[in-house]
């Protein structure tokens, strides 16, 4: 038997959606969100970094790739493979009872919505990355959370997740890249090489 969610706190889930989905839509958003959350779309950016850390960070830059890569797999496994199971959650686009309000631009999907894993996958990648580069990128922290909030939220105006999809992914990828920083830094810093 699935786990459910609060009532009071589905009814405002509700409410936030219609708005995101549906009100607040336009051709312009309809032709550009889309690709916020294409995962080739933000393929130059990965193979930039991982590349970036091989070249100015040599072997510490390579562990700083298997994290990376680490922080990825968990929280799409935690997010994937154990929650929406556990959850069984509708996506919008899938739900009966949204089919005439729904307003779905990309293949919906057959999988469950609860929680994202797009949000969890970007939020766990941008907080792993802000936390070991914070030294050496400015603003790193500003870029990286608004990269994984655009991605979130174009899960959302496409119809295919729920506001409280992609406010728990992120909460979840948030922790998985907390933790994957802080047992990087119990052994490397990045330091250029001299």
């Amino acid at each position: 038997m699935p786990l459910t969610l609060p009532h009071d706190l589905l009814v405002l889930d509700h409410k936030v959606w219609y708005y995101l989905n549906v009100s607040w839509r336009n051709n312009f958003l309809d032709a550009v969100v889309p690709y916020l959350r294409n995962q080739w779309t933000w393929a130059p950016l990965y193979l930039f970094l991982l590349v970036f850390m091989l070249y100015n960070y040599k072997k510490t830059g390579l562990l700083w790739c298997l994290f990376f890569l680490a922080t990825f797999a968990l929280a799409d496994q935690a997010s994937a493979h154990y929650l929406k199971p556990l959850f069984q959650r509708t996506r919008p686009c899938n739900d009966v009872a949204l089919s005439k309000l729904v307003h779905i631009i990309v293949r919906c999907g057959s999988g469950y919505s609860f929680p994202s894993s797009h949000a969890a996958n970007h939020f766990a990648l941008g907080v792993f990355a802000a936390i070991t580069m914070q030294r050496n990128v400015r603003y790193i922290w500003w870029i990286a959370l608004l990269w994984a909030a655009s991605v979130s939220y174009a899960q959302v105006y496409v119809g295919v997740h729920f506001p409280l999809d992609v406010f728990c992914g992120g909460l979840l990828g948030s922790a998985i890249g907390i933790v994957t920083a802080k047992l990087f830094h119990l052994k490397w810093r990045l330091q250029v090489s001299g």
